[in-house]
């Protein structure tokens, strides 16, 4: 199995006037995120659905990419990928899903980086805004995989045509 982890793209800061959960991508995140959208399309991973954080930015981020990969109907929300996301929570949320091939993951730092590096059994991992990363693996185990892509938003951009 393909497990993509894209976080999400820029979003607005945090404020008095906007909970965390609510802060959105802002133009020029939702524009980059079109972008590496594009680029993660020209991959062709094969992935057959895209699970997100019930956070804004993450289901913003999430369904920009789904319409990038005619996914938009194969987006649900997991609260497994909210900001406390770990390895637990990654076997939880693959439980439920032993079919699939490849998954997109949409959600949020640090965890993401920390579950992607349990995962391939170590290392210093960083997935900034509207990356991709991508782990082979057949078991949600620590070391149970392997790194088989860690894409910046730049190169995401430059793969879709739009650097």
């Amino acid at each position: 199995m393909l497990l993509c982890f894209i976080r999400h793209g820029i979003a607005e800061h945090p404020s008095a006037h906007v909970t965390d959960a609510e802060r959105a991508l802002t133009s020029e995140g939702v524009r980059a995120m079109e972008c590496a959208a594009a680029g993660i399309a020209r991959l062709r991973l094969g992935i057959g659905g895209i699970v997100t954080s019930p956070l804004v930015r993450a289901r913003q981020t999430a369904g920009i990419v789904g319409e990038a990969l005619g996914l938009d109907r194969r987006i649900s929300v997991a609260e497994e990928l909210d900001g406390r996301f770990c390895l637990a929570g990654l076997q939880r949320l693959l439980a439920g899903r032993p079919e699939e091939r490849a998954l997109a993951l949409v959600g949020h730092e640090p965890t993401f980086s920390i579950t992607v590096a349990d995962l391939i059994g170590g290392g210093d991992v960083e997935i900034k805004k509207g990356s991709l990363a991508v782990v082979e693996t057949e078991r949600a185990e620590p070391g149970a995989g392997v790194l088989r892509m860690l894409l910046p938003p730049s190169v995401l951009r430059e793969l879709g045509g739009r650097g």
